[in-house]
């Protein structure tokens, strides 16, 4: 059987280039999906079904800095290529810190841009995240699958990335306040109290009747993930 072909989804306003960039990738192989606008490329990455995401910085309705960090806040580890046709380094700067792996000047060379992608990939491949296990709940955070008592659970980018961060940090007691800052991020300036209500949520997806939640509550702290 052939091996199985890699995702990337392009998301770039100029739509010579979304094209061209398409057409080379999918000659190296690529399957390629093109969006024109932050809104859209946002919705499409937070499905979690690419490989390599190229983003472009100056997009309409939202620039590619927020797309990245929205995308980062929701869970989404797909390496990212950030594209800039701006001079200085304020850009890189800025794109790393929102969570960018690399980034590229306009205009590149077409070898230069299969270089990148190709580089990212096999440093993905080698952190490729492992499956977490709690219990009967198991998460994949690299295909975003969850599966609690046999059953595959469909959750929220929100909840997913609430789940995998109590997963991450089974048996220790975590904060409301840490829980927010992490999942939410520090300039969430909402209800606090929507860590319980995503709790919630959470709860009546992964839980079955007859077997205790692995979500437990810790009074007078916050919550914890831990086996039966």
């Amino acid at each position: 059987m052939s091996e199985e072909r890699r995702r990337v989804l392009v998301i770039e306003d100029d739509y010579d280039l979304a094209k061209a960039v398409a057409d080379l990738l999918g000659d190296e192989g690529f399957d390629v999906t093109q969006r024109h606008d932050g809104e859209s490329g946002l919705a499409e990455g937070l499905k979690g079904d690419y490989d390599v995401i190229v983003l472009d910085v100056m997009l309409p309705k939202r620039n590619g800095f927020s797309v990245c960090l929205d995308l980062r806040g929701a869970g989404v580890h797909t390496p990212l290529l950030m594209l800039t046709a701006k001079d200085g380094e304020l850009d890189e700067v800025e794109g790393l810190e929102v969570g960018a792996d690399d980034f590229l000047r306009k205009p590149f060379e077409r070898s230069i841009l299969i270089a990148r992608i190709h580089a990212l990939l096999r440093r993905h491949d080698r952190e490729r995240p492992q499956p977490l296990v709690v219990g009967a709940v198991t998460l994949d955070p690299l295909s975003r699958h969850v599966v609690s008592h046999g059953r595959d659970i469909t959750l929220t980018p929100r909840e997913f990335a609430l789940l995998e961060y109590l997963m991450n940090r089974t048996g220790v007691s975590i904060a409301k306040s840490d829980i927010l800052e992490a999942v939410w991020g520090s300039s969430f300036d909402g209800d606090p109290n929507i860590v319980e209500v995503y709790i919630g949520y959470l709860r009546r997806k992964i839980d079955v009747a007859d077997r205790p939640s692995i979500i437990r509550t810790v009074r007078g702290v916050g919550y914890s993930v831990r086996e039966d």
